[in-house]
């Protein structure tokens, strides 16, 4: 992987993990820190899940893929959001 893709994958991390945060209800107690490296770990395992259902590479927007991603950081916050509260 370039530097360039990295890079990329750090800024796509940051949209997905802000996004998935939207996506949940109420005040999700981990930092904003904790938020990008779980959106980095939705996109990459998103796209990875993506490209194995064949809808990584569209004309277009590849409006699955940012669906599933999104629906990964969501599920990543609230997990941790609820290990948090259990501490």
């Amino acid at each position: 992987m370039e530097i360039s893709g990295i890079i990329s994958a750090i800024v796509i991390g940051i949209v997905i993990g802000v996004l998935g945060r939207l996506v949940l209800p109420g005040r999700q107690r981990i930092g904003i820190l904790l938020t990008i490296v779980v959106g980095i770990v939705a996109a990459l395992i998103g796209s990875a899940i993506a490209n194995a259902l064949g809808v990584a590479d569209t004309k277009g927007v590849d409006w699955i893929e940012w669906l599933i991603q999104i629906a990964l950081a969501a599920l990543g916050i609230a997990a941790l959001d609820r290990s948090r509260v259990h501490r």
